[in-house]
Order: structure tokens, then sequence, then C-alpha cells
């Protein structure tokens, strides 16, 4: 079977019922993908897949063969960080780490829903797609991301502060 990892092309000979975070840390040696509760509960095994994010550990690798996945290894460029990276470092987005590539991930995929319309449970005006990343449309979007050291406010502020440039973009 193979995948597109970070712009690769990546091959495993794997049992059809691995997850796609078993695939990731256990075959291809990607472990910058975290295995939290894997229950899909606290959202530090979120990838990307053609941009959409979802929790790896509740998803088949076979059912991504050939789909564009993007883990945190692949979200910067060179020896360059993602723009939301970079704000995680200023705003110490961060305690622990353990939740971080997750909500890295989750973060650019909810940039990518502002930026096509997707309202949330807390958008008001469901007709308007030009939708305000308010602070409660940006705590809502991320609460499948749980940080159990509590560096809420540094990550909603590394967040919001890249998250116009990402929306407009």
């Amino acid at each position: 079977m193979q995948w597109i990892i970070n712009g690769l092309v990546r091959e495993a000979d794997i049992d059809f019922r691995t997850s796609l975070l078993d695939l990731l840390r256990e075959h291809l040696e990607l472990t910058g993908t975290k295995k939290g509760c894997n229950q899909g509960a606290c959202g530090a095994c979120t990838v990307l897949v053609d941009g959409e994010r979802i929790n790896a550990c509740l998803a088949l690798a076979v059912q991504y063969q050939d789909r564009s996945i993007t883990t945190v290894e692949g979200l910067g460029h060179d020896d360059e960080l993602h723009p939301v990276q970079q704000a995680f470092v200023e705003h110490d987005g961060f305690q622990c780490g353990y939740c971080t590539p997750g909500q890295l991930c989750s973060a650019v995929g909810m940039a990518g829903e502002l930026k096509r319309g997707m309202p949330s449970a807390v958008t008001v005006d469901l007709v308007n797609t030009d939708i305000v990343p308010s602070h409660d449309e940006l705590r809502e979007r991320m609460s499948g991301n749980l940080c159990r050291c509590g560096a809420y406010n540094g990550i909603a502020a590394a967040i919001a502060s890249t998250l116009a440039t990402e929306v407009s973009s």
C-alpha cells in the first residue's frame, strides 16, 4: 500500500486493520503525531488529509491510500517553520508540548475551514460565509484538541495572531 505523506510517496506492508496513527508512528517513524487517548477524544493525533483535519487514531490507514496526508513534520518547509508553528513559539503556546502537533495541524485545518466559509456550532450567521474568527469561534473550532497543561491562552493567542493571514491567503 502507498500513501502521499508530507509530499512524499511512502509505502508500507501493513495489516488492513492498522490505524493511520500507527502507520505514521510505528511503520513510517513519523513520531511527531502523538498517541494520546487513542479514542478520538483528545486530538493529539490530529493530521490533515487533503487539508481536512482528522483524528488519525480513528482512521484506518487503508482508507487514505493515495490521499495527501500532512503531519506536523510536513507543516514547515526546509528550515522554515509554518507561521502557526512560529506563532506557538512566540506566544508560548505549549508547555509539555505533547498536544502541540495536533493543535498545530488542527489550527491549520481550521484556517482552511474558515477560508471556505464552513460554520461552527457558534457561528451566528449561517448564510454569510465570511466568518469572523472571533474568540468564541476560535475556541469552539479548537475544542476537539485538549491541552492537559492548560496552555490554552498561549495557543489561542498564537492561532489568533496568524489566523487573519491564513484565512486571507
